[in-house]
């Protein structure tokens, strides 16, 4: 994990926001960890989120020393973070997105995720991207860009699976390019009568 760039001043930091995380089934925001812990203010989580910025390499970085970096199975996945009361003209990140878990177009967040499983059966995300409309780019779009950072990282995986919503021509030429195997899903395709 890189180095946390200033000595913190708030009482919230990493472990517990994690363990915060992992713990809270339903209700995940800073004044609900303010008011699991009471030491903890939620301005306090708020510095804490603002001061650190964690992206797909950090994530990277803290599984990296636990996995076996060649011959797995790395997959892509999406799903949507349901924010229902949300007001999509105020937060970027919050958009309507289709929902497998609902069958049908949500308001949320959209988070994509690499997943590794490398080949003595350990699996662990290695990247993510969280769906950002102002940045104009699609999930296929992200799915390329992770793609190509986690073999840059040093992830030699055999073999990239996903969904048919990831199965498009550009991203299997793309992972081709890498000489790559791969296995999606495909749409089903109608029966003429």
């Amino acid at each position: 994990m890189r180095e946390i760039s200033k000595p913190s001043t708030a009482k919230c930091d990493l472990n517990k926001y994690i363990l915060f995380l992992l713990s809270e089934p339903k209700q995940v925001s800073c004044v609900r960890l303010g008011e699991i812990l009471k030491e903890v203010s939620h301005d306090s989580v708020n510095r804490f989120l603002l001061r650190e910025s964690y992206t797909g390499k950090d994530l990277y970085q803290s599984v990296e020393p636990n996995i076996k970096k060649g011959g797995g199975v790395l997959s892509v996945d999406d799903t949507v973070l349901d924010k229902p009361y949300s007001n999509t003209s105020k937060a970027t990140l919050i958009s309507y997105f289709w929902s497998g878990k609902h069958k049908k177009v949500v308001k949320g967040i959209n988070l994509i995720t690499l997943y590794y499983t490398d080949i003595d059966g350990r699996a662990f995300p290695v990247n993510y991207r969280i769906y950002n409309k102002e940045e104009g780019k699609t999930k296929n779009e992200y799915f390329r860009e992770m793609l190509a950072e986690v073999i840059a990282w040093g992830l030699k995986p055999a073999f990239v699976t996903g969904d048919s919503w990831y199965a498009s021509a550009e991203n299997l030429e793309y992972i081709k390019h890498y000489e790559l195997g791969f296995l999606f899903g495909i749409e089903k395709i109608a029966q003429s009568p």
